[in-house]
């Protein structure tokens, strides 16, 4: 059997990822994109057409909707009418489901794919691997799915598509959509996208008040790799008392004292609202 997949957002950057990764697979793919310069970047670097919204669905197992986190309220609700009963829904994030964008239809699948991207420490021996940071390429990378309805069955579907459209793949880990929220945007952007830029607002202090630029660079991203390194347990070691001073009263003037509420649930609720 060859399931049916309408990929909607196509001609996208992340639509794009996700049409050559399944070039070669046994799903067979329509694609849909409404955009002209999405539907030339996919004649140009691909060599594929589009169909018609109803000529996608006809017959479709899946539908991807890989578009943006407001979009995905008003595309499924729009496309809701056309699909068949057990048609699996995949969305690339848990927002909009968190968030209860989706349609009421209990006899549809709503399945949660998001890829974890290529780790800062791994093992890749080749140049393209090595700079391949977003992955879906040539470095490997893990998975996170979660299947939020549908009948347990539909759960390996789920994830081998995830596998095939996130590929290659180091690990793939199984969540409800709830861990996957605490994980982005929770961990991932207002934490650790917060801090970096955070950090990059220091480098560039530091270049302000006189340090070479490059070496301000060399000297962050050196440390940030040293330390990381330690932290993370990638190294055995321990930090200098010096360092562990430096944190201890670094951090209090830093972070605020309940820095770590934004992992509640209506904090969490509140970030994914003003994205979607």
């Amino acid at each position: 059997m060859n399931p049916k997949i309408a990929l909607f957002g196509a001609g996208g950057k992340m639509g794009v990822r996700l049409s050559k990764n399944l070039l070669n697979s046994r799903f067979r793919v329509a694609h849909v994109e409404p955009g002209a310069a999405g539907q030339q970047r996919l004649r140009d670097e691909l060599g594929l057409s589009v169909v018609s919204t109803e000529d996608a669905l006809q017959g479709a197992d899946v539908v991807i909707l890989a578009v943006p986190d407001n979009l995905i309220g008003k595309i499924s609700h729009q496309i809701e009418p056309l699909l068949k009963p057990g048609t699996m829904v995949m969305v690339l994030d848990a927002a909009a489901p968190f968030a209860g964008h989706l349609p009421q239809r209990d006899d549809l699948t709503y399945f949660v794919a998001h890829p974890c991207h290529p780790p800062i420490y791994n093992n890749e021996t080749t140049e393209a691997a090595r700079k391949d940071y977003f992955g879906g390429g040539f470095a490997k990378q893990s998975i996170t799915s979660a299947l939020m309805q549908g009948p347990e069955s539909a759960f390996d579907l789920g994830e081998e598509l995830a596998k095939t459209i996130y590929a290659p793949i180091l690990n793939s880990y199984r969540l409800t959509v709830e861990q996957m929220a605490l994980l982005e945007p929770g961990l991932s952007e207002t934490v650790c996208a917060t801090l970096l830029d955070v950090m990059r607002e220091a480098m560039d202090e530091t270049v302000r008040r006189g340090v070479p630029a490059e070496c301000a660079r060399d000297f962050l991203l050196g440390h940030m790799n040293i330390l990381a390194a330690v932290i993370f347990k990638e190294v055995p070691g321990a930090f200098s008392d010096a360092c562990n001073k430096a944190i201890t009263f670094g951090k209090p003037r830093l972070m605020r004292d309940d820095w770590i509420k934004v992992f509640e649930r209506d904090e969490i609720a509140e970030s994914i609202r003003r994205i979607t």
